[in-house]
């Protein structure tokens, strides 16, 4: 074969390759964007089956009680249950409002715009947005989260409160733990109004 017709033969042979190539590279991205594509399908699927609720509530009114007595009466529009879940929990994204009850039967109120409370054994309950306490006195401590141990009724948060008694003396800042009926009550650094001192 003369040498002037070997240029066209290779020309030909390197253009196939060329394009064989290029297909090879868009087969392999097409085949890489169908398995990232079936993976995240498959990773939508898992989160959707492990997020959903097993069940829901509405107009809910909750009493849990101790040794036969009422301790806490908890009232939502709507309770929704993970409890499918290895940490399951309850949430309650429209709020709730809590009765909590001591051994005289004086009422504390809990308000808050969304809370959950966790299955574990103290049975924490996470408080958010807008949360408010009032005791029977007249006491009020207003906070944005704080959380309720149910087992030890003990209250805490890291967040800014205010605490106003009933004189409407007022002592406010970051972090505080408390108990239940306020008899106890830890604040970390503060600022107060004292009014009416007798």
């Amino acid at each position: 074969m003369p040498a002037g017709s070997m240029k066209p033969l290779l020309f030909l042979h390197y253009n196939l390759m060329k394009g064989y190539s290029i297909y090879i590279i868009v087969v392999a991205i097409m085949a890489l964007s169908f398995s990232c594509e079936s993976n995240l399908k498959e990773v939508q699927r898992i989160n959707s089956v492990t997020f959903n609720p097993v069940g829901q509530t509405e107009n809910i009114n909750l009493k849990y009680t101790d040794s036969g007595k009422v301790k806490a009466i908890l009232v939502s529009p709507l309770m929704m249950d993970y409890s499918n879940l290895q940490y399951g929990f309850s949430e309650f994204p429209k709020g709730v409002h809590v009765t909590l009850l001591d051994n005289s039967q004086k009422k504390s109120y809990v308000v808050s715009d969304y809370a959950i409370q966790y299955s574990n054994p103290d049975n924490i309950i996470d408080l958010q947005g807008n949360v408010k306490i009032t005791s029977d006195d007249g006491k009020v401590l207003e906070t944005s989260q704080l959380y309720y141990d149910q087992k030890n009724e003990w209250f805490y948060t890291e967040k800014h409160f205010k605490f106003t008694d009933e004189k409407g003396s007022y002592i406010e800042g970051p972090g505080v733990d408390f108990s239940k009926d306020f008899k106890i009550f830890n604040a970390q650094r503060n600022s107060a109004q004292i009014n009416n001192v007798d």
